[in-house]
């Protein structure tokens, strides 16, 4: 289905309002985020996702608010896998708390762009080129497998080649100024740790969109609702991280969860025309059958990693904000990504 251009331009007419508030306005100066704050952005950020989905749902067919509803549940369960990664980030770098919005900020507003231009290519090969989606199908079995072997704690973030080679374009000093990202050092203008925290935040969200643009496909090949559950999964990435900064090392089988989601998304990819035509069923009844089979997966992992939980020793530790109080929080005072500064 063709979207007119309109949509388009109001869509991102909103989102650059709402990077507008959020840099402009209500984060001005760098500040730790508040456990309250980040709760109140979470549920605004899933709400706005939620009343566009009514939109979508009105305006189009039940198909296609189906297939962002799906799709919007696949993103924002694959953010979370970046959860943990932005925590092992920070943590190696010792990124102050009041500092680390900043940087998602950036991060984010760059991702937005990345993924905009991959989705574009990703849109135009698949009119062209439909059976490119049975590579990407292949890719995400692939990848899905590859998930479970990996073990993200024992990874240097400086190790990635595209790290290495944007630290040879700009000189990086080896200590935070403030929350800048450049200083002039013996009269010479050189990047900030806070410059190379961002440049890893962005190659890893690149890694991140490899594998999730083409799961995104695997449900709608709808240019306009790749984008726009993408968005809106993004958006919501840096409120939630401040709400699951503590606790995200206890959902410690999500990413088995996520794995059997990335392969599962694979599996239909190569066999939904088979399905479709030998058993008669719709394309929305595939669609539902899939937004179902995600959902209990990922509730499933949720729930055994309540049930069995990491012991402490092996959790990660970050600093978080002051005074930063989660529900989760045990008897000892301890968080699950490591301990109250």
């Amino acid at each position: 289905m063709d979207y007119p251009i309109w949509a388009w331009a109001g869509f991102g007419l909103f989102i650059l309002v709402m990077l507008a508030l959020d840099l402009g306005v209500l984060n001005r100066k760098a500040h730790a985020v508040t456990y309250k704050e980040a709760t109140v952005w979470s549920i605004v950020w899933v709400t706005l996702a939620m009343c566009f989905a009514g939109i979508v749902f009105w305006k189009t067919n039940r198909q296609t608010g189906l297939e962002f509803l799906t799709g919007y549940v696949i993103e924002l369960s694959l953010s979370v896998d970046n959860l943990f990664v932005f925590l092992l980030i920070f943590s190696y770098f010792k990124v102050p708390a009041k500092y680390q919005h900043r940087v998602l900020f950036w991060g984010v507003l760059g991702a937005l762009v990345m993924r905009m231009t991959m989705i574009g290519i990703g849109a135009t090969l698949v009119e062209r080129f439909h059976w490119i989606l049975y590579l990407f199908g292949a890719f995400l079995i692939y990848t899905g497998f590859k998930m479970l072997r990996e073990d993200e704690s024992e990874s240097n973030p400086e190790d990635n080649p595209l790290v290495r080679f944007a630290t040879r374009l700009v000189p990086i000093t080896r200590r935070f100024e403030g929350d800048k990202f450049f200083t002039v050092e013996n009269g010479k203008k050189m990047g900030t740790l806070l410059l190379l925290v961002l440049v890893i935040v962005e190659v890893s969200d690149l890694v991140f969109a490899v594998d999730s643009i083409p799961a995104i496909f695997g449900i709608t090949t709808n240019p306009f609702i790749v984008y726009t559950s993408n968005v809106f999964a993004i958006l919501g990435l840096r409120s939630l991280y401040f709400l699951l900064a503590g606790v995200v090392e206890k959902f410690h089988y999500l990413k088995l969860g996520l794995a059997i989601v990335l392969m599962f998304v694979g599996v239909k990819m190569l066999s939904e025309g088979y399905v479709v035509h030998r058993f008669n069923v719709t394309k929305e009844a595939v669609i539902l059958a899939s937004l179902g089979f995600v959902a209990l997966v990922l509730l499933s992992s949720v729930a055994a990693s309540l049930i069995w939980p990491t012991p402490p020793e092996e959790q990660v530790e970050v600093e978080l904000p002051e005074g930063f109080n989660s529900p989760f929080d045990d008897d000892q005072g301890r968080l699950g990504a490591g301990e109250k500064q």
